[in-house]
């Protein structure tokens, strides 16, 4: 029918599916950000849209800006007549697939809350069970409006009636899906240390998460660096050996080996070195330590997996600024093929 030639666009309805029913009764497509005002009195680039939306929403950061920005520019001036729209309603757990039947429209109504409007000829609803992990991992995307890429095919398959039964067979996209929701995790939680605790706060973290682990701990004063951050024991008052001398970087760059001989060389008999980084740690400091029996390295990814070992045992105000919640995510069925 030569829609797999057109774009196939994602939406959500709000962070509480708000919009739900201005989508499906008013037969269209909304996004919020209502303080932005009619968004076709904007010249139609990029620019114009990022200098409003900074003048109105002070708040945002940089990154919130231009995110936005694209998602708005392309409801506005990318997202064509024709084209398709899915919608994953929470409501009645369908997935709503139409056709946008008209031009962008401003239309504050009552409360304004999702003025931003395109006209929609909704064609078919169909059971989220009906489509893959991964299509639907693609369209529970975290932005209110985005192109659907890896899965359109999937979308319009579905549109002709064409779509698998659910018990068609394993879900290949179920591997992949699962361990982008992990590296998702993980990303988030290094870049939350990186961006909250910058400079001598991690070493609080690093000696609170030690504690977790089952050390005593105490903590330097903040000085220049290259001194010993965090000396963690075993016994109570800390005057038994061995003691942990731990120095850490908040860094997201690598750490050399002039870094980790440094420390090294604050390491006396009966002690142990630790060395804590964000970023990474270089080919030639790992070979340097290979042969200390008494000296460990940690880098960002690892210091992330001891979050997460550790993570319930956690100090309110970390859990704060790290905040995670247990969920199930799927695993591939045995005798599934992982890539």
């Amino acid at each position: 029918m030569g829609d797999k030639e057109l774009t196939v666009w994602g939406i959500h309805a709000g962070r509480s599916s708000e919009a739900n029913h201005q989508f499906l009764h008013g037969d269209c497509v909304a996004l919020g950000w209502h303080k932005m005002g009619d968004l076709a009195a904007l010249a139609p680039d990029r620019d114009a849209f990022r200098a409003k939306l900074s003048e109105v929403y002070p708040e945002k950061t940089p990154a919130a800006v231009s995110n936005n920005v694209g998602q708005l520019f392309r409801f506005v001036h990318e997202m064509k007549v024709g084209d398709i729209i899915v919608y994953p309603s929470r409501h009645d757990r369908q997935v709503h697939i139409g056709r946008i039947g008209g031009p962008y429209k401003y239309s504050p109504g009552k409360g304004g809350t999702f003025p931003h409007v395109r006209p929609v000829k909704w064609l078919k609803a169909v059971p989220r069970t009906r489509f893959s992990q991964g299509a639907l991992y693609e369209i529970g995307a975290a932005m209110a409006f985005f192109q659907v890429r890896n899965f359109a095919d999937e979308y319009l398959t579905a549109l002709e009636g064409k779509g698998p039964p659910p018990t068609s067979g394993p879900d290949v996209t179920v591997a992949p899906v699962a361990a982008d929701v992990e590296q998702t995790t993980r990303d988030f939680v290094l870049k939350q240390l990186a961006q909250e605790l910058k400079g001598h706060p991690l070493a609080g973290f690093v000696a609170h998460l030690l504690e977790a682990m089952g050390y005593r701990t105490r903590v330097s004063p903040e000085g220049p660096d290259g001194g010993i951050d965090v000396v963690a024991h075993k016994d109570e008052l800390g005057f038994e050996p061995p003691f942990v001398k731990v120095q850490v970087k908040s860094t997201e760059g690598s750490v050399g080996d002039p870094a980790v001989s440094a420390l090294y060389g604050k390491v006396g008999e009966n002690e142990f070195g630790l060395l804590v980084t964000l970023g990474k740690v270089t080919p030639q400091a790992k070979n340097f330590a290979r042969g200390k029996s008494n000296l460990r390295l940690i880098d960002g990814d690892e210091l992330v997996e001891l979050v997460l070992q550790h993570y319930e045992e956690l100090d309110p105000r970390y859990k704060g600024l790290i905040p995670l919640k247990r969920v199930f995510i799927p695993e591939p069925l045995e005798g599934e093929a992982e890539e």
